[in-house]
């Protein structure tokens, strides 16, 4: 009889020991595929039995929280949620997070080690903390400037401290409130479905995910590259160019919208917008020299973040001279999102040394306490500090008297470069309209701001949606507004 029990016994201790194993292996092993499963309610319950923290403009949040009284205790909520949304994108219970909601999650939800009284203390208790707050480096007076500006058309508006690489604005319109795919239900699947469905495309953040031709703005980068290169060496001097220009191994002709561009120097080009002398020194530079300038400046860099992605912007690297002339006028397959172009403005006023752009400036417990804050970095150095010098002479020249006078803020030193962007097939396309610009004050050592705008579907002639007419006064409130920020 003894002998059955102690087998019994050892069954039993197998079974324990078997029991023990397998439940070491779901708690080791398996625990983070299982809190993965879409089945898994658990993780989602446990997600949203807290507030979420806030994502702050200035001193001011511009999420919130409410209490559903539901299973999934809070949902986010939004101040302005229009005007925020390219900065802030949306957290939803159903659909999930985006931008900073995303890239910051860690964070808002309370789970970042950085929150944790000691290390690795989230990790041994699997728990998390009180949500954390996220400051931004947006100046609300200048991100409401943008949006009015825009006042609803297709377009986008980005603003750096050329000082700093701080995104200062971040606009891009049509808009949507993230508020409205918060929760879960018939009403946020609907919202989803009819703002997925629109042909304005309202959640696309045109600032940073979309790219554009930049036409005619950039030839500043051509323009940095020929002065580096020494294809020109004095800016005033006459071009050997004619207009219309042959592209180079074709009979096809390349006009000018200005006049006055026949061998015009370095200068009057950028400052009355002449597609040949542009065109021609961009094949003077050559294709190597192009390419290499273009990358300085961010181009064609696929790792860009700010913390969000940003989208590449594209200057190809293997094309004929043909494609080259088109390219260095911003046209063939060159393409730029407008942070990309504010980058470039951003540069020459900061004489010749473009800091790497960011947009969370610290990150706090939820009592305010700091515990990672975000340094100015530098990018890269695009140009010699005397290129951007003369390339700050010339974008003044162009407000001052050039094309960009709606630019023009009295008492101010303005620098700007207007683009109208073909596009579509034969270039069928109403033009895109561009304006890039910087401002500083008369008593200030350092601009106040580097500005980009696009504007994408002005109901105008050619004429009327050029750069200057368009977009110009869009980035004139912008700088207006970053130098009342400086006072």
């Amino acid at each position: 009889m003894i002998r059955y029990i102690r087998r019994a016994a050892a069954f039993c201790l197998l079974l324990l020991v078997a029991l023990l194993v397998n439940a070491a292996r779901v708690q080791l092993f398996e625990a983070d595929e299982l809190d993965d499963n879409p089945a898994n309610r658990r993780s989602a319950i446990v997600r949203y039995d807290q507030p979420r923290g806030n994502i702050l403009v200035g001193d001011r949040p511009v999420t919130g929280n409410k209490e559903t009284g539901e299973q999934l205790s809070f949902e986010r909520t939004y101040l302005h949620g229009p005007l925020y949304a390219p900065v802030t994108g949306y957290a939803s219970q159903t659909y999930g997070t985006t931008l900073i909601e995303n890239a910051e999650d860690a964070v808002l939800s309370g789970t970042d080690s950085l929150l944790a009284p000691l290390p690795f203390w989230n990790e041994f208790t699997r728990g998390r903390q009180p949500g954390g707050d996220v400051v931004t480096t947006v100046k609300a007076s200048m991100q409401q400037a943008a949006y009015e500006g825009l006042r609803g058309r297709r377009g986008a508006v980005a603003a750096l401290d050329p000082s700093t690489g701080a995104i200062l604005a971040l606009v891009s319109t049509p808009s949507y409130d993230p508020e409205r795919l918060s929760g879960t239900g018939a009403a946020v699947t609907d919202a989803w479905s009819r703002l997925n469905a629109s042909t304005s495309m309202p959640m696309l953040n045109r600032a940073i995910r979309q790219t554009y031709p930049p036409g005619s703005t950039f030839k500043i980068v051509t323009a940095a590259a020929a002065l580096d290169s020494r294809a020109v060496t004095d800016p005033d001097a006459a071009t050997d160019t004619p207009s219309p220009y042959v592209l180079p191994g074709t009979e096809t002709t390349l006009p000018n919208e200005a006049r006055g561009c026949e061998n015009a120097s370095l200068a009057d080009a950028i400052r009355v917008s002449c597609n040949t002398v542009m065109a021609h020194l961009g094949v003077e530079v050559g294709l190597d020299g192009m390419v290499e300038t273009a990358q300085k400046f961010g181009f064609n860099d696929t790792g860009l973040r700010i913390p969000s992605g940003v989208a590449r912007s594209n200057f190809d690297t293997d094309m004929s001279e043909d494609q080259l002339a088109l390219s260095s006028i911003g046209q063939f397959n060159t393409k730029a999102t407008p942070l990309q172009m504010a980058m470039v403005a951003s540069a020459v006023a900061n004489g010749g040394e473009l800091r790497r752009p960011y947009l969370v400036d610290r990150v706090t417990t939820n009592t305010g306490e700091t515990v990672r804050q975000e340094r100015s970095e530098s990018y890269e150095r695009p140009m010699n500090p005397a290129t951007a010098v003369q390339l700050q002479r010339m974008m003044v020249e162009v407000v001052e008297n050039g094309t960009g006078s709606n630019a023009a803020i009295d008492g101010v030193r303005v620098g700007g470069k207007t683009g109208t962007a073909q596009h579509g097939v034969d270039n069928s396309g109403l033009p895109y309209a561009w304006f890039i610009s910087w401002a500083q004050a008369a008593d200030s050592g350092r601009p106040a701001v580097a500005v980009a705008v696009v504007v994408e579907d002005a109901a105008a002639d050619r004429a009327d949606i050029s750069g200057g007419g368009s977009a110009a006064p869009i980035a004139r409130a912008v700088m207006e507004a970053a130098l009342e920020e400086r006072e």
